[in-house]
């Protein structure tokens, strides 16, 4: 009876949303199935007529069960491991009515993990991995192998298994899949300061960057993610992808298929494998040459699974060569439409995935009236910064190509690139990229994830909502941080560990430290906003962060210490130096001139600032993991490349200043009191139907949503005096295509209509991405005492991170 019960709640797991601690323990059970038990560990068994990808699984699979228990192949027990129609001991049981795969014939990137006793003469037991198709079986095993307690970044993040000595799998069927999201995945851009150096220096010296070595390595961590998308890296640093054929075939190997970017139609690398004059690449004058150049690719790559990116933008992240008007562009893109596609239908792969992305200028376009074959995948854009600025309409909805995301968790342009560490909430992917779900953008997601390291934990989390968005975005941000924590950094820890990473989003998302400006490139330098009590305050806070991440040092396995210091220790007190950095060599420059002995303090921490932070990244590139991620981490700013998108070195105090101490008796005037406004945080505020409290998102732990409609109520006493009102709101985009922002504000029963207009690329939308936020200032003044406020959908949606009051002198100041 326990036994059948064991396998009824087994049964009732199913789906893409299964989870792996439950099913794996050290202690056998009624008929659980031994993986590992007295040194000897089951035998993984293939057919040779499978799928190459299922080969390296299972190899894959061996080693991990290894690394976790030493044990070695032996005994009765087997793991089979196959393909429906690759595996033929795996078809016998199916013929034979043994095993039930009627839901996974025909799915895309499913798989089943099953129990089954005496399945062949001489074996005991067997655990099945059955997939529905190549993917669908290499993900099954990778599954196994987080379910003994190997992470998929066990290499990227030296995320050491820890030993166990005995793993039994619990009696049963477990079903997984299919993915929300049909093609999910990464693009490998920007990679000048990390990636390439890495790989040419420390990784694989002996191939130009980057190569089959590299490559390798990501592709089996995208399987481990159950991700099967890849961009890959195209700065004129790196070789074209395409340029070494070993390259592809690895790809198809591991069988991950390969896309390309908005710049790069056809999957040609333009900045390395165009090498006629720039002017040449133009559709209008030179059709032929550039229609050879693509049709080269589609006969070299037509045998491999791909996603064929169409239509033309210029050589690199530029707008098309040659037409100028509104309509010569229009009908430019349309012809090449036509033209690109007759080359794949040449070659017999017209059904292969085809993808277009209005990015940039390229929207514009598209909103001009472009025609888009229908069962082309309309991928559309953030702003670069994590909001998306467009979502399918209804007729969008409809097309048999469907809609993609093309998302950002790291960015090189205006106003200010972020390349360096990653701070994007997790919280802020699950608003968007679920916004996106809900309107019918579900064919293709892909995000920019720069170097790849430090952004894991971001990338993980995309990738886990495009395998299941439903059951992803259902828990909490603090819940599945302490659960990536127990996984990735510290068993038993991720209680202690995830309010850390809510902390770090927290302080980051006011304000990245890639962008510790408050000027443009170009623009006369000037401080920021906060004055030097405001500063301070930020301080106290990241130091704060500091001390917890440290106090957490002893609770850490010795085995975890490396992947401790890449997850959070780095990013955390790298983030906490820049912004001391920034902000004492500010408060010195404000000090300097009424107090000395305060300014040379300030000048101290500045420069000690600095030398942590070298310090921190030269062990990132030194010491870690015995020098394997030398050259990977360069902190912001790197270098002088790029400079017009990059934030401008901090100027220090003079080293050789002289640096008095205080006269004796003589004490630092204190900083000038702020007078700090009113904040009214999301969770003062109830809520009627249309709005919801949005979890680890904003300055305040959190931010209120609205879909349009509803309201949102809270009472506040003022004290005397006068106030204005203001409402801080993210800067996401309307659902109207390029639409302003609208919302009701209503005092005391006074209704005050506001709007926002959204023009990405103007000074306001620069303002706003590099500060995560829109100040609305309401009319209405205020007097002290008790007022009733409503803020109200006017059918846009809306995430508000608070509502503020200030005294009525300083509006004309600053608003932070």
């Amino acid at each position: 009876m326990l036994a059948r019960l064991c396998l009824i709640l087994m049964l009732l797991v199913g789906g893409a949303r299964a989870q792996a601690a439950d099913w794996v323990g050290a202690a056998a059970g009624q008929g659980s199935f031994p993986l590992a038990a007295d040194g000897a560990a089951a035998r993984i068994v293939t057919d040779p007529a499978d799928h190459a990808v299922v080969q390296i699984a299972a190899t894959d699979l061996r080693a991990d069960i290894a690394r976790v228990t030493g044990a070695s192949p032996g005994g009765t027990a087997q793991v089979w491991i196959g393909t429906l129609g690759r595996n033929a001991a795996i078809d016998g049981l199916v013929a034979s009515g043994r095993i039930d795969v009627s839901r996974l014939r025909g799915a895309w990137e499913s798989f089943l993990i099953q129990t089954v006793d005496r399945p062949a003469p001489g074996v005991r037991q067997a655990l099945l991995i059955i997939g529905s198709d190549r993917r669908g079986t290499a993900y099954g095993a990778y599954e196994l192998s987080q379910a003994i307690g190997v992470s998929p970044w066990h290499w990227w993040a030296d995320v050491t298994p820890l030993h166990r000595d005995a793993l039994h799998v619990a009696p049963g069927t477990r079903r997984f899949g299919p993915p929300s999201v049909r093609y999910r995945g990464i693009f490998l851009n920007d990679e000048d300061w990390g990636l390439v150096p890495w790989a040419a220096g420390t990784h694989a010296p002996d191939e130009p960057p980057l190569g089959p070595k590299s490559y390798a390595r990501v592709f089996e961590l995208l399987l481990r993610l159950k991700a099967n998308l890849l961009w890959p890296a195209m700065h004129r640093i790196t070789r074209p992808f395409n340029a070494d054929p070993a390259n592809a075939a690895l790809a198809d190997r591991y069988a991950i298929v390969m896309g390309s970017s908005h710049a790069e139609p056809m999957l040609r690398n333009n900045v390395g494998e165009w090498t006629a004059p720039v002017a040449d690449f133009d559709y209008a004058k030179n059709p032929g040459g550039v229609g050879a150049y693509w049709r080269e690719r589609v006969a070299t790559n037509a045998r491999y699974e791909s996603v064929w990116t169409l239509g033309m933008r210029g050589i690199h992240d530029s707008g098309m060569v040659g037409p100028t008007s509104m309509a010569d562009k229009r009908a430019t893109l349309e012809r090449i439409f036509a033209d690109q596609r007759a080359m794949l239908r040449d070659h017999g792969i017209e059904r292969a995935p085809q993808v277009f992305m209005p990015y940039k200028e390229v929207l514009d376009i598209y909103r001009a009236g472009l025609t888009v074959p229908d069962d082309v995948t309309l991928m559309w854009p953030d702003d670069n910064f994590g909001y998306i600025r467009r979502f399918p309409n209804a007729a969008e909805r409809a097309r048999p190509g469907g809609s993609g995301i093309y998302y950002h968790l790291s960015y090189l342009g205006a106003p200010l690139s972020y390349l360096w560490l990653s701070t994007t909430p997790p919280a802020l992917i699950r608003e968007e990229m679920g916004r996106a779900w809900d309107r019918g953008a579900r064919m293709m997601w892909v995000a920019n994830v720069g170097d790849l390291k430090p952004a894991e934990l971001a990338t993980d989390y995309f990738l886990r909502l495009a395998w299941d968005v439903e059951g992803t975005r259902a828990r909490p941000i603090d819940d599945v941080a302490a659960q990536w924590a127990d996984k990735n950094i510290a068993p038993g820890q991720g209680a202690r560990i995830a309010p850390l990473f809510a902390a770090y989003h927290r302080l980051n998302f006011a304000r990245r430290p890639e962008h510790l400006q408050w000027y443009l490139p170009g623009e006369k330098a000037r401080p920021s906003p906060l004055d030097i009590a405001q500063a301070d305050a930020r301080l106290a806070e990241f130091a704060r962060l500091e001390a917890a991440t440290d106090a957490l040092t002893p609770s850490i396995p010795a085995a975890r210490q490396d992947a401790f210091f890449e997850l959070l220790a780095y990013p955390v007190h790298a983030s906490a130096a820049a912004n001391r950095r920034v902000f004492a060599a500010e408060a010195h420059d404000r000090l300097r001139d009424t107090d000395l002995a305060g300014a040379t303090a300030r000048g101290r921490m500045a420069w000690a600032a600095d030398a942590q932070l070298r310090a921190l990244t030269r062990r990132y590139n030194r010491d870690l993991a015995g020098g394997k991620w030398r050259g990977m981490m360069a902190m912001e700013p790197a270098d002088g490349q790029w400079r017009s998108y990059r934030m401008a070195a901090p100027l220090l105090p003079a080293a050789d200043a002289p640096l008095p101490g205080p006269k004796s008796g003589a004490t630092s005037p204190a900083p000038a009191p702020t007078v700090a406004p009113i904040i009214v945080a999301p969770d003062r505020f109830a809520v009627s139907a249309g709005w919801r409290k949005v979890d680890g998102l904003g300055r305040q732990d959190g931010v209120l949503a609205s879909d349009g409609s509803g309201a949102a109520r809270v009472r506040i006493n003022l004290p005397h005096g006068s106030w204005r009102m203001v409402v801080d709101i993210l800067p996401t985009y309307a659902n109207a295509d390029g639409g302003p922002l609208r919302f009701v504000a209503r005092v005391d029963g006074r209704r005050q209509s506001l709007e926002i207009p959204r023009t990405t690329g103007d000074r306001d939308w620069a303002d706003a991405v590099l500060d995560n936020r829109i100040t609305m200032p309401v009319p209405a003044r205020l007097n002290g005492g008790a007022h009733r406020i409503a803020l109200e959908g006017a059918g846009e949606p809306l995430l508000v991170e608070a509502v503020r009051f200030l005294p009525e002198r300083m509006l004309d100041g600053s608003l932070h």
